[in-house]
């Protein structure tokens, strides 16, 4: 008899209906390769088989139905290029139109008009009358194995799997195949005491009622047991890793609070700082000197103050002899940073220096060197820092701005140079949920920025569509008037086949005869533009020569001119709610009101709906997150994907928050009774935690 491991590890193409030829496919496309693989494939939804629907029942394309009735007719329709096969079905209450394109001999064959049938499908809407393509239809005689189990599952497929014959009814198939050969159970990981505490379902109960649920209640035990074990296993990994980079990373000692950060503080600042920032840099402060490397994430909202809590963190490097180095996704943003900290630093003896990849090689041979014998001591740069041929003396605090558009490796780089690892402060200006926080970044200390700097005003947000747009141009030259200028974005640069956005270069054209010089005068800018192009353009309108930037979401971040008071955004139901947000956050900047018009066309989906309101409704971020959060699941949040952290099979973040605060509690319990699971009673846990949680293990190093 096979063992328990080497049962689940069987090849797939044992399973009957597989073979050599689909498992690869299974294993190329979904990384199932074994029974277990395929056995932890989990339904993502479920339709309840034991309900019957009338037709008049039927109001909209968004679930599937099942109807019980008579097929009234079946005829082939159109020429040798055309062909479909129409059926009409009727229940008695009503009738519907039923049509298949493909198998149309094999259907045409196996249907008989004039017997009833149970149909499954999902209504489509064309012409205001509801059909159903290519729906299944079981005759009422077979009809009681189709309707036994209450619950139908439905899983996760790609297009090339659909399109060999895969669906997910086929998985569903190979399921019920492999049910059956089951004869040794899914062995049990989590030790005896969480689960008796947290009164789970064992293990392999709920991988079976899972896939074969008996009813309501085996369903919700099965999910609550399956979830609790993801995220505990999630939250257990990230405490881990935590606790290696602390073991492992000796951190630089900053005993010092030295001149130029007093002075800066004292006499260069900008503003008052507000109770939000000071808290920051006392946790900064708290850190560095600790004896261990600081791994903090700074969030804050658009125009929150983040920047000034970076450049004192600087300072306090170099006042204690270290180097320092901030680093920006974009050279528009790094160029930003420079000017500006290069401006707030001005006669205080501390030279800036810039290195993106538009720099020389004349610059480059000037700044090596001054970098590794440590003549530079701040250095502000885009991914040009982390070239392998850049070394620095003593790099002591590296600052990340926008963290999440750096890949995980490019970002391991930087501070993979030094032997004693340097403080790290990783910022973001996209908020992020409270519970994927502590998903994402379980192994940091998080701080947030929740004020805005004092004389901030909310940014006036409003939804407008095609038949309001010379209205918009209206207060476009009402502001100009006042003498602000506005920002126009658009979604993309030229016209697409498959796309009707509006575009940036047909918009531009037309901008220009709304706007007619010498009136006025436009910018533009895009991605495709090289640095000089780019810096000259930004530069017209940061001078205030043009009124009006048009541009692409290349000014997403970086782009700070407070006199621009006016944001309009293209098709806006083509962003995410994060983009529009960062997006709007380029005004607002200045002492004047701003605003920020949404241009859409008239028919939008519902999602796109709720994300117009939600900008009218709220200036906050945080909020906004939260909203996103739930419109698109944490696989969407920018930068989320990247991680590895994020591939759960069953656990939603946005809904799962409670649960996901239980399971760190616990994860953090077992880690205080027993951090290495050296006890007997979790080698079992220890065991699979090695052998299968290895996608982020030096999440903690690069983040």
């Amino acid at each position: 008899m096979m063992t328990q491991k080497n049962f689940w590890q069987t090849p797939v193409e044992f399973i009957k209906g597989i073979g050599p030829e689909r498992a690869k496919l299974l294993k190329d496309e979904l990384g199932i390769a074994t029974y277990y693989d395929l056995f932890s494939h989990f339904p993502y939804r479920y339709i309840d088989r034991s309900r019957f629907y009338k037709t008049t029942e039927i109001k909209d394309d968004s679930t599937y139905f099942q109807l019980k009735g008579k097929l009234v007719s079946l005829r082939p329709e159109g020429s040798r290029y055309t062909k479909k096969l129409v059926g009409n079905f009727s229940d008695g209450y009503g009738k519907v139109e039923l049509i298949w394109f493909n198998r149309i001999n094999w259907v045409e064959k196996a249907l008989q008009p004039g017997r009833e049938y149970v149909l499954f499908g999902k209504p489509s809407i064309y012409k205001k009358q509801f059909s159903f393509i290519h729906p299944e239809l079981t005759p009422i005689d077979d009809a009681t194995s189709v309707t036994l189990s209450s619950f139908m599952p439905f899983y996760h497929t790609t297009e090339k799997m659909k399109s060999k014959g895969i669906d997910s009814r086929t998985i569903a198939r190979f399921m019920r195949a492999l049910k059956e050969k089951i004869r040794e159970p899914v062995p049990e990981i989590l030790p005896s005491k969480i689960i008796s505490f947290n009164k789970l379902s064992g293990r392999h109960d709920a991988f079976l009622h899972i896939h074969f649920p008996k009813g309501d209640d085996s369903l919700s035990k099965a999910r609550f047991r399956l979830k609790f074990e993801e995220l505990f296993l999630l939250q257990l990994e990230l405490l881990a890793m935590k606790q290696a980079r602390v073991e492992k990373k000796n951190g630089f000692l900053f005993p010092v609070v030295g001149e130029k950060f007093n002075t800066y503080y004292k006499e260069k600042l900008p503003f008052k700082l507000t109770e939000a920032q000071k808290k920051v840099i006392r946790e900064i402060r708290i850190d560095t000197v600790s004896g261990f490397q600081m791994n903090r994430l700074l969030q804050g909202d658009v125009g929150s103050g983040k920047t000034i809590v970076a450049l004192l963190s600087l300072l306090l490097a170099i006042d204690n002899g270290f180097q320092a180095c901030l680093m920006a996704p974009t050279e528009i943003l790094a160029q930003q940073h420079f000017q500006y900290i290069s401006k707030q630093l001005y006669g205080m003896g501390t030279n800036v220096t810039l290195l993106t990849g538009s720099t020389t090689k004349a610059q480059r041979k000037k700044i090596f060197p001054a970098l590794l014998n440590g003549r530079i001591k701040l250095i502000i740069g885009t991914h040009a820092l982390i070239e392998d041929n850049i070394q620095f003396e003593n790099l002591g605090m590296v600052v990340i701005d926008e963290q999440h558009r750096f890949g995980v490796a490019q970002r391991a780089q930087l501070w993979s140079k030094e032997n004693s690892a340097p403080h790290v402060l990783v910022m973001t200006a996209t908020p992020i949920p409270r519970t994927l926080a502590m998903t994402l970044y379980g192994d940091l200390d998080v701080s947030v920025i929740y004020e805005m700097p004092p004389g901030r005003k909310s940014i006036k947000t409003y939804h407008r569509n095609e038949s309001l747009r010379l209205r918009m141009y209206g207060f476009i030259r009402e502001q100009i008037a006042k003498g602000r200028q506005a920002y126009i974005v658009y979604p993309i640069i030229e016209e697409s086949e498959t796309l009707d956005y509006k575009n940036l270069v047909q918009g531009f054209e037309t901008l220009k005869t709304v706007f007619p010089q010498p009136e006025y005068s436009l910018s533009i800018l895009h991605g495709r533009m090289n640095s000089k192009e780019k810096e000259y353009q930004m530069e017209q309108f940061r001078s205030g020569k043009s009124q009006i930037m048009v541009a692409t979401t290349v000014i997403e971040v970086g782009v700070d001119v407070p006199n621009a008071s006016l944001m309009v955004i293209e098709s806006a139901e083509r962003f995410g709610l994060a983009q529009l947000h960062q997006l709007r956050g380029r005004v607002g900047r200045g002492a004047e009101q701003s605003f920020c018009i949404l241009m859409t066309s008239g028919k939008l989906s519902e999602v796109a709906h709720r994300r117009m309101k939600t900008m009218e409704q709220t200036n906050d971020g945080f909020k906004i997150a939260e909203v996103d959060l739930e419109l698109r699941g944490p696989g969407d949040i920018q930068g989320t994907r990247q991680s590895g952290v994020l591939n759960l099979k069953i656990a939603n973040i946005a809904v799962d928050g409670q649960l996901l605060a239980l399971t760190r509690s616990e994860a953090v319990k077992l880690f205080k009774e027993d951090h290495d699971l050296s006890l007997k009673e979790n080698t079992v846990l220890k065991n699979y935690i090695e052998e299968n949680l290895q996608q982020a293990k030096f999440w903690s190093s690069v983040s």
